[in-house]
């Protein structure tokens, strides 16, 4: 059943948009692109699949790609302007968190109420976790990427 396999849209574009901050600081004036290839070694995919995950992040406003040999893709906005949010709903879309189960026959009381609470369950915890998300940039992240590194890294 697909419906269980872990979804890691999020998780590729903002590691790939990660990768697009980083390489914008080298010219912010005239960010360099990156290929599909490129970016294909970063997330450790193929270029096609990359391609297919820079369609809504195009779409959104949030990637620039120009097609052809020499073309790429680069952020369309400074990285201290682009939220994790607006990430998170490029990537994903109207995918809520959770699936609910398929309503059942109302037996009892737990039968009765379980699909609306469960739907209000869930658009709280969509909410809360937009919330978080909002309040981080990709610059934000990019740093904290970095400080990570060096924590890492040994003295």
């Amino acid at each position: 059943m697909n419906e269980h396999v872990l979804d890691i849209r999020f998780s590729s574009a903002l590691k790939a948009l990660l990768y697009l901050a980083a390489t914008a600081e080298r010219d912010p004036a005239d960010p360099p692109t990156s290929s599909s290839a490129q970016l294909a070694d970063v997330l450790a995919t193929n270029a096609s699949l990359v391609r297919k995950l820079l369609v809504p992040l195009v779409q959104g406003g949030l990637v620039e790609s120009t097609k052809g040999r020499t073309g790429g893709a680069r952020l369309a906005k400074p990285a201290e302007e682009v939220t994790l949010a607006e990430i998170y709903r490029c990537s994903v879309g109207d995918k809520p968190l959770w699936a609910c189960r398929p309503d059942v026959a109302a037996s009892c009381e737990v039968t009765a109420n379980t699909a609306e609470f469960f739907s209000r369950l869930s658009a709280d915890t969509e909410q809360a976790v937009l919330d978080v998300l909002g309040s981080r940039t990709l610059a934000d992240s990019l740093a904290e990427v970095r400080a990570l590194g060096e924590t890492a890294a040994p003295h």
